[in-house]
């Protein structure tokens, strides 16, 4: 696998935000992103780790080069966390941050879609909370917000 562009993101012991307390909140992210990634069984290890996006207590979109312990598991991974809920994107379908987050708010609507309908959402991203309407509206504030703040200026 081709490993996502590095060019787009800076190494995470370089993480700065706009002033000392941002820069703290990236960090406690950073750690929050590392974390979630190590609590699944398939991550031996983390080898690399970047920022790509981050407005401290917001949203952090961290790209991690792991060692996994399975074969269809891949190596190369984006973590979004932040005021919405933690999840693994795969850079095989994301090379920049711009494109993780786009790719995450998507999976995010479609479960906050179904959430809504009282549909399964067992096909879809996992989220740490249970599928009920009112958790999907929550979600979907969010969601939008994020679309508006974070991917006008890109699109």
């Amino acid at each position: 696998m081709k490993p996502p562009d590095l060019s787009t993101v800076v190494p995470s012991i370089r993480i700065k935000g706009e002033d000392q307390e941002e820069t703290a909140e990236l960090k406690r992210m950073f750690e929050e992103a590392k974390r979630y990634l190590l609590s699944f069984h398939w991550c031996g290890g983390i080898d690399e780790s970047y920022m790509g996006i981050g407005v401290g207590g917001v949203i952090g979109v961290f790209l991690f080069k792991i060692r996994p312990t399975q074969d269809d598991i891949d190596e190369w991974l984006w973590v979004i966390v932040g005021d919405v809920p933690p999840a693994y994107i795969t850079a095989l379908y994301a090379s920049d941050p711009d494109e993780a987050l786009k790719g995450y708010l998507n999976e995010m609507t479609k479960w906050a879609e179904a959430a809504k309908r009282n549909s399964s959402v067992d096909d879809l991203i996992p989220v740490n909370v249970p599928p009920t309407p009112e958790n999907a509206k929550l979600l979907e504030s969010r969601l939008e917000l994020l679309k508006e703040e974070l991917l006008s200026d890109s699109e």
